[in-house]
């Protein structure tokens, strides 16, 4: 879940505290009406607002995350030079296709990032996730074996996400 503050009375500080800063510069001034103005801002909008923000499972490896990073970058760029082998090969022989990819995280988080993945790595792109958060839907320029792309989507990035998120 997401980490919140220890008083129940101010949810989110640096919320607050960058709220009361943009105030204060929005009015080019500190006078103490404005300085009063914002703290008032600054507490109420965050207290108000906090009821509507959506709860996330927090990061609880960093170091993973990292390691997730690094290999999506080498994934981009991977994938780049093979869809522009597959673009500039005879276009007769794209086979493009849909795949189901059934997921085992079910934290909106998490699946939002697995989908990003995906559609940030050429060749493919998240097309949807089913209302239940079981499949997502994934297109792929090219698909020779459906099964290695779930594998591999599964394997490469939704094993590591589980694992980052602990979900």
């Amino acid at each position: 879940m997401k980490q919140t503050s220890h008083w129940r009375w101010l949810p989110s500080p640096y919320h607050s505290l960058l709220i009361l800063l943009v105030w204060l510069l929005l009015n080019s001034s500190i006078s103490a009406g404005n300085v009063i103005l914002g703290l008032i801002l600054a507490f109420a909008i965050p207290l108000l607002t906090d009821l509507f923000q959506q709860r996330h499972p927090r990061m609880v490896r960093p170091d993973l995350a990292m390691l997730y990073i690094a290999h999506l970058v080498w994934d981009i760029i991977k994938s780049n030079l093979e869809v522009l082998k597959l673009v500039l090969g005879p276009m007769d022989h794209l086979q493009p296709g849909m795949i189901v990819v059934p997921l085992d995280i079910r934290e909106p988080l998490p699946i939002t990032m697995l989908a990003n993945t995906i559609t940030l790595t050429p060749g493919t792109v998240s097309a949807e996730v089913s209302a239940d958060k079981q499949y997502l839907y994934v297109h792929c320029l090219h698909l020779e074996d459906e099964a290695a792309r779930i594998a591999e989507i599964k394997e490469r990035y939704e094993a590591p996400l589980k694992r980052i998120f602990e979900c």
